[in-house]
């Protein structure tokens, strides 16, 4: 997916805790570059209850990808709010 959507460190961590509950399928990677509040970007990776979020460089949009098996993809899109 792709968005513009300006997001909140805690909330990019918070939704990708929130892929361990199973309620949006078996997440096995997540990763994405995303547009902060603040005007930086936040980079995420997130494996099973594992995630690394974390600030890095700027790109054109913010994009993210989730891979699993069976996926809620609506759920996910809601759950990042995009």
């Amino acid at each position: 997916m792709e968005t513009a959507k300006k997001f909140e460190k805690s909330a990019v961590e918070a939704a990708l805790h929130e892929l361990d509950t199973g309620k949006y399928g078996l997440v096995l990677r997540a990763k994405g570059i995303l547009p902060a509040a603040d005007g930086s970007w936040i980079h995420f990776d997130y494996v099973p209850e594992e995630s690394d979020v974390r600030s890095g460089s700027a790109d054109v949009t913010g994009k993210l990808c989730v891979i699993g098996s069976k996926l809620d993809e609506k759920g996910v899109a809601a759950l990042f709010g995009v």
